[in-house]
């Protein structure tokens, strides 16, 4: 059972989308390697026709707990202040916002679908934004799984837990990655996939370079059968 989807399985995917909608979201899945909230966030005026590029936003919340008496910051496991040593019986929770953007680079062929499909009037508008894609983080999963099966795609393992899962947009993600780090897996090629990726870890790309060496398990594997069948 395989770990990614290759880029030839993609392709399938492709040809098995039913509309150009769809075709596309799998395509600028593969080819940016975004996140489906970054994907589904995109609209007309973040994409530069000239300059082959899309701005991607991001936005993440994280909720920071803090001590009612004192201020002092405070974690889950907290059951007293570490600053006025309080009983913790109720913590004042505050959401904190970090937006991040980054400017990717498009390819010619998704740049001319991109074109094409906003010709089409396929972007919809929501909020005063023309978004590429106006559907939800559902609906885009169904559109992926559909495909995924018409195409006959098989389900993927998990390589860390040996689940088995099927394809999803962030499936799509990981075959951008796997991709790329087949391609160039030097430290600077690592570097620039994790400032693609949006990754503030440098360990979280190391990851996928994990994941395609499972071709060099395959490759030595192979050596020996050939050698058995002399």
């Amino acid at each position: 059972m395989k770990a990614y989807i290759e880029p030839k399985e993609v392709a399938q995917m492709e040809n098995a989308a039913g509309n150009l909608r769809d075709r596309l979201l799998i395509h600028i899945l593969f080819r940016l390697g975004c996140r489906i909230a970054e994907l589904l966030s995109i609209a007309v005026e973040d994409i530069d026709f000239i300059a082959g590029t899309v701005t991607i936003r991001h936005l993440k919340s994280r909720i920071k707990l803090s001590c009612a008496s004192c201020g002092v910051r405070l974690s889950m496991a907290h059951r007293f202040c570490p600053g006025c040593g309080g009983s913790i019986n109720e913590a004042q929770a505050e959401e904190l916002k970090q937006r991040r953007r980054r400017v990717l680079p498009i390819d010619r062929e998704t740049l001319e679908m991109l074109k094409e499909y906003v010709q089409r009037g396929g972007p919809v508008v929501k909020e005063g934004k023309a978004l590429i894609f106006g559907i939800n983080r559902h609906r885009a999963w169904q559109i992926i799984r559909d495909c995924a099966d018409r195409a006959g795609l098989p389900k993927l393992i998990n390589t860390e837990s040996g689940r088995q899962r099927n394809v999803s947009p962030h499936r799509l993600r990981d075959a951008f990655a796997v991709n790329a780090v087949k391609h160039n897996d030097s430290g600077d090629g690592l570097r620039l996939l994790q400032e693609h990726l949006g990754h503030q870890s440098i360990t979280t790309t190391m990851k996928y370079r994990k994941v395609a060496g499972e071709e060099l398990k395959t490759w030595y594997s192979k050596l020996w059968e050939a050698e058995n069948g002399r």
